[in-house]
């Protein structure tokens, strides 16, 4: 059952002449002045997160986009700053992109911000999808093979900061400690000072591959899911599940999972779709071209997979597909529930920030959404 609730913004400016045929995504240039616009606007939505009761606001790491869609390059510098702005509302990284960091400077940040914020700041981890930062930030990533090695030992490398007393690693990538002479002795082992004060870390990732889910699976990993269709949904979910029990995590359909979704409250479903469809349209000039449409076509294809839709969906095919919820409190209330009803160890629920939505039209849903849609969830 819904427990708790959360928010994902991408970390984008209050974007102008949004829409389908507004300015083509690789058109937009910002300067820096309204490019830094995103942390006032984070700390006015993390205010009134707070203020209604909602549990986490998640942010993305991302690098040199002047287009303005995704201006947070560090999330746990993010989440220490906001908590210091707030009084209980945590903050989720979704997700720090592990080729592009070392995993024990990594892992260094994590624990402090853990321990000075009482746990307020919540792991993820990810491997990437632009080549532009993770190519430049000296990490692989249109070597596939690559990508997927050097995320996997050094999600290795970061457990074991976080879990061990002392440690060594010796992998192809990393090599911790260097054999080297220190005070009059041969280093073999260290210990990562300080490590955080709640262990085990909760640490989130995307659900993507079927490799990926059974390595998640395997390394006790949590996952979250956004914007999916239903039946994409139900297949990912379904799998994770699976994973976690071969895997000696026996747990429920939905459990260890954050499930997220477009909203908008209005009226009538067509007055929402009318008002959100330039900022849903928004996203997708972005987000499509990098494969981010996680609908199935009438057989059960993937959109952009061979066969099936490769254009920019509507908003009212993701209505179709409740990856959006669009309408009046109650239809978006029975739209969840009828998601929810299938999981029965489904908890978290995410409210994903439509990307070309101004940040004031999203704090006024916000309100709305607390005040007549969480209630119906409050189970206690």
């Amino acid at each position: 059952m819904i427990k708790r609730f959360h928010a994902l913004y991408v970390g984008q400016i209050d974007l102008d002449n949004v829409g389908i045929d507004g300015t083509p995504a690789n058109d937009r240039r910002y300067p820096n002045g309204r490019l830094a616009e995103v942390f006032e606007t984070s700390r006015n939505v993390a205010r009134v997160m707070d203020e209604l009761g909602y549990y986490c606001f998640w942010a993305a790491e991302h690098h040199f986009q002047h287009e303005g869609y995704e201006c947070i390059p560090n999330l746990i510098q993010w989440g220490l700053w906001l908590a210091t702005q707030t009084r209980q509302l945590k903050y989720g990284c979704g997700f720090n992109i592990l080729p592009m960091w070392h995993p024990i400077r990594l892992a260094e940040d994590y624990a402090m911000a853990d321990i000075v914020t009482d746990g307020r700041v919540v792991m993820g981890v990810g491997r990437g999808y632009h080549t532009r930062e993770v190519e430049t930030l000296g990490g692989p990533l249109l070597d596939t093979d690559a990508n997927r090695a050097i995320f996997e030992e050094g999600l290795d490398l970061l457990l074991k900061c976080f879990n061990e007393e002392s440690f060594r690693h010796d992998g192809r990538y990393f090599t911790c400690p260097p054999r080297v002479p220190y005070r009059g002795y041969d280093l073999e082992q260290i210990t990562m000072v300080p490590r955080p004060k709640h262990l085990p870390v909760e640490i989130y990732m995307p659900i993507a591959s079927g490799r990926t889910i059974d390595l998640m699976a395997q390394k006790g990993l949590k996952a979250m899911v956004t914007l999916n269709g239903e039946k994409i949904l139900d297949d990912v979910v379904r799998a994770f599940h699976d994973a976690c029990h071969r895997h000696g995590r026996p747990n429920q359909l939905g459990q260890d999972m954050i499930w997220g979704a477009g909203i908008y409250l209005a009226d009538s479903q067509e007055e929402a779709i009318r008002r959100l469809e330039p900022a849903h349209d928004e996203r997708y000039k972005w987000f499509a071209p990098f494969g981010f449409v996680r609908y199935a076509d009438e057989q059960g294809r993937t959109w952009g997979t061979p066969g099936a839709p490769a254009t920019i969906p509507s908003l009212r095919e993701g209505v179709k597909q409740k990856a959006w919820f669009c309408g009046p409190p109650k239809e978006v209330i029975d739209g969840i529930k009828s998601i929810e009803a299938r999981y029965p160890g489904l908890e978290d629920f995410m409210i994903h920030w439509a990307e070309g939505l101004s940040p004031q039209e999203f704090i006024e849903q916000l309100r709305w959404f607390a005040k007549e849609v969480m209630p119906a969830f409050n189970r206690g």
